[in-house]
């Protein structure tokens, strides 16, 4: 076994593992960790991985060798070859110095595999004063119910056709909040349901795709979804009609809870944290 869990378990201030995100605090163990080492060279997905549903090879993979692991502090590094690289440097522990020596190994790491990018990744817990960066939460189906949300919410092929069509021009628009890569699953089939809300006919506004897969330790996880609304169609509460209508499916469909990942202050972060999620800790990533 390569990490000692009680000088990790104290360091994990918030709830995210390298390459994997964020995960259940119940499913946070020291098997996690090592399982992320041993599947460092192969590119093979973890079966829990959130990210094996989009298919291909893991993208990310933990510098397994450069992983720096002592009584007070844990750096695990990893690498992407995504457009011009990057070198990620998890920083585990409690004081602050711990981000400069994290920022010194990404930038000798990203020299070395000769990519661009050098960050440093550092946790932090959910009372952390005037947070920044991305917030992590947890909306948990089995403590209330989640109703079904009063509004025009439907799965985009439950639509006339005219509504259906105009996804196309709704994705495009919200190309930067990850909808084009969304149509594109769509349109090949090898996606699970996309919920949308119309304004006259037009889609105006998404969420999904809506799919369940299990967690480290085989509980139901509803997986994190893609979700934007027009700029010209907000202000009319239909991202809480979506987000509402999300919660429902997971719920109905047998899910125990999901984890999102929100920018601090922004319109999901405060919606979420309006809509009942808890807030597990925060993540803040700086440039090496």
């Amino acid at each position: 076994m390569f990490f000692r869990w009680d000088w990790l378990r104290p360091q994990l201030t918030a709830p995210i593992v390298p390459t994997l995100g964020p995960v259940h605090p119940d499913a946070l163990t020291v098997g996690i960790f090592e399982d992320v080492l041993r599947t460092a060279d192969t590119g093979d997905f973890l079966p829990y991985d959130k990210d094996r549903r989009w298919g291909g090879e893991k993208d990310e993979k933990a510098l397994r060798e450069d992983v720096v692991h002592q009584p007070e502090h844990t750096l695990i590094p990893t690498l992407t070859r995504r457009g011009r690289g990057t070198v990620k440097v998890f920083a585990y522990g409690i004081r602050d110095s711990v981000v400069e020596e994290a920022a010194e190994l990404a930038a000798k790491l990203a020299s070395v595999h000769d990519v661009v990018g050098a960050r440093v990744v550092r946790p932090l817990g959910p009372d952390t004063p005037h947070p920044r960066g991305t917030r992590i939460q947890l909306k948990d189906f089995t403590t209330a119910p989640c109703p079904a949300p009063h509004g025009p919410v439907r799965p985009v092929t439950d639509w006339p056709t005219a509504a259906q069509e105009s996804f196309a021009p709704f994705a495009e628009a919200m190309a930067g909040d990850g909808l084009t890569f969304l149509h594109t699953r769509m349109q090949a089939g090898r996606c699970g349901p996309v919920l949308t809300t119309t304004v006259k006919d037009r889609i105006v506004g998404a969420i999904g795709p809506m799919e369940i897969q299990p967690d480290a330790i085989g509980r139901p996880q509803l997986m994190p979804q893609y979700f934007a609304v027009l700029p010209e169609a907000r202000g009319q509460g239909l991202g809480h009609i979506l987000w509402r209508a999300a919660m429902h499916w997971g719920q109905s469909h047998g899910a125990a809870y999901q984890l999102l990942q929100t920018e601090v202050g922004g319109p999901s972060d405060r919606l979420c944290q309006t809509e009942g999620s808890a807030s597990l800790g925060f993540t803040h990533t700086t440039a090496a």
